[in-house]
């Protein structure tokens, strides 16, 4: 069992690693979190509500997922190295295309209410 809470509380640190340190993290819970009130405010249906969630946990896993890498490889070296750019450049392409995507969830969630 205390294998197990250490387990949980390293992964707590490393969401508060991912808050206090990323800029772009911090972005994606704002947001998130407009959207979410924005949703309540609309009363969106539970459905949709579920919808918004699972596609800002996307973004935000994603963005952290892209920041470890980008640790990781700075652990590794400091020097320019032509596969480590790749990978943060892919690491960072996958933020952004999941971002793309749950921009045009939100579109449908919301426009139909708006409209």
């Amino acid at each position: 069992m205390k294998k197990h809470t250490i387990s949980f509380i390293n992964a707590f640190k490393g969401i508060w690693t991912a808050i206090t340190t990323q800029f772009n993290i911090r972005i994606h819970f704002v947001i998130g979190s407009i959207v979410l009130f924005f949703g309540a405010y609309l009363q969106i249906s539970i459905d949709h509500v579920i919808d918004l969630l699972l596609a800002i946990s996307l973004v935000m896993t994603a963005e952290m997922v892209n920041t470890s890498l980008e640790f990781m490889s700075d652990a590794v070296t400091l020097e320019q190295n032509v596969n480590i750019k790749r990978a943060k450049d892919v690491a960072a392409g996958a933020v952004l295309l999941s971002a793309i995507f749950v921009i045009f969830i939100g579109l449908m969630v919301f426009l139909p209410k708006i409209i």
